[in-house]
């Protein structure tokens, strides 16, 4: 069934984006992530301009991760105030990257710079996570004792605060910092930034996995929230129409991936959300540089 999208100027088929919506909200409720890496790529793949991609993907976003927070909250995996100061810092980042993002798109540069990030962050944060994930799951299998968090001079900044449902006693500016630049990256690229913010949380934080996917989730309803009214009103690219539909795909799917994500390790979680990553980044690598089969188009700056 295909149907029109206003401000995508497009039509697409109905199911097919529903599909697409629930399977992203499953992953979503499966690793703790927004999706919008993921979803935005994939919208752009089947030919929605990238800044439509970007602003739409927003709402989706807010959708699957509320679902995935009440799943977790009923679990005890979300902790409040790390992510009240993540909250804090993802609104001033959020709101900044909504103004780089119309000057970007003033100049007629958004779509490259979109692709760029996504290929640059997805390439460095996949690899890492899948490195990490297989030594520890090598670890794992020699019954090697798990390393305890080791401290460095971030853990000496000062505005220490007690963080008692994640067992830490650290600076208040770290999360603050990882929710400033997690806010940047879900304003410029249309995603949640939970596949930067979970490694951050873990490794840079150092808090336990089975706390960080709620937390997490937490944090990307309220910061992508402010990124869809701020892209609304801004720059009139989000499309009611194709939000709905990724919006009830996604609370379907984020329910059973919550459900499903109880049954596997932590690190056996990184390591799949690493292969995705990385799969998406390959993607959008090879669209970059293969040559396109209409070499020439005319189109209107920053569409």
């Amino acid at each position: 069934m295909d149907i029109y999208l206003p401000i995508a100027e497009m039509s697409v088929n109905a199911f097919a984006i529903f599909g697409m919506g629930a399977g992203v909200g499953f992953l979503s409720g499966l690793f703790g992530v927004g999706g919008g890496f993921l979803m935005t790529p994939l919208l752009i793949f089947t030919g929605i301009p990238p800044a439509v991609a970007v602003a739409t993907e927003a709402n989706q976003i807010v959708a699957a991760s509320v679902s995935g927070v009440l799943a977790h909250w009923k679990r005890g995996n979300v902790d409040l105030k790390m992510g009240m100061v993540l909250l804090v810092g993802g609104v001033i980042g959020s709101s900044a990257g909504v103004w780089l993002f119309t000057v970007l798109r003033e100049l007629g540069q958004v779509d490259l710079v979109i692709k760029l990030c996504y290929v640059v962050f997805l390439s460095i944060i996949g690899g890492l996570m899948l490195v990490e994930s297989v030594r520890a799951m090598m670890a794992r299998k020699r019954d090697v004792p798990r390393r305890q968090h080791t401290h460095n001079w971030l853990h000496g900044l000062p505005f220490k605060m007690r963080f008692r449902r994640s067992r830490l006693y650290i600076s208040a500016l770290l999360p603050l910092g990882v929710g400033i630049f997690v806010g940047l990256l879900a304003a410029i690229m249309g995603v949640g930034g939970g596949f930067v913010m979970v490694p951050a949380m873990i490794y840079l934080l150092g808090m336990p996995t089975s706390v960080v996917v709620g937390t997490s989730l937490f944090q990307i309803i309220f910061v992508t929230a402010n990124v869809t009214v701020l892209q609304s009103v801004t720059n009139q690219t989000v499309d009611v129409v194709l939000a709905l539909i990724l919006l009830f795909g996604g609370v379907i799917g984020a329910q059973f991936g919550a459900r499903f994500g109880g049954r596997i390790r932590g690190e056996q979680l990184r390591g799949m959300l690493a292969l995705i990553v990385l799969a998406v980044c390959a993607k959008l690598t090879y669209d970059l540089v293969a040559t396109p089969v209409d070499l020439y188009s005319i189109g209107l700056a920053g569409h």
